[in-house]
């Protein structure tokens, strides 16, 4: 990673995105329309806060993207709403339950933009949330929390 990215540069730009691998968490099925978790599939998110809270605990200046994403099924109006809703659900859970600080976190949805399943219809698949470790982008490419201002970075 060439050089630090803004938040906005990384939310808003697929190919700065992808130079941090994601996790979805295909433990969540969402309902079709729907952005609420259900219970029976909360408590499969304890593997992923156990390794968010791990991340954390080395840097706490970690911070991690909640993608929400939509199958091809409504508006892409309403799809983008709910997928940030989704996203943010997802965030809200693993803060709350999980107890992963919500500085650490932040969400944005996509809509229908970033299909897994290639499909015009409805696709469980589809329906998902992702969550990828943005630090490195943030940082200039290094997990690590950037030298304060005036020091020099140190040598690799």
């Amino acid at each position: 990673i060439d050089r630090r990215y803004t938040l906005e540069e990384i939310r808003y730009s697929p190919t700065v995105r992808e130079r941090m691998r994601s996790v979805d968490l295909d433990s969540i099925s969402f309902e079709t329309g729907s952005w609420d978790i259900p219970p029976d599939q909360a408590s499969k998110l304890q593997v992923i806060a156990d390794g968010l809270n791990k991340a954390i605990s080395r840097n706490p200046q970690a911070v991690f993207l909640i993608e929400g994403h939509t199958d091809a099924v409504g508006s892409d109006v309403d799809n983008l709403s709910l997928s940030d809703r989704r996203a943010q659900s997802a965030a809200e859970l693993l803060t709350q339950q999980f107890n992963v600080p919500p500085e650490n976190l932040t969400s944005q949805g996509y809509g229908e933009q970033y299909l897994k399943v290639q499909t015009d219809g409805p696709s469980r698949e589809n329906r998902r949330v992702t969550v990828r470790n943005i630090t490195p982008l943030l940082n200039g490419g290094t997990a690590l929390p950037p030298p304060p201002p005036g020091t020099a970075p140190p040598r690799r």
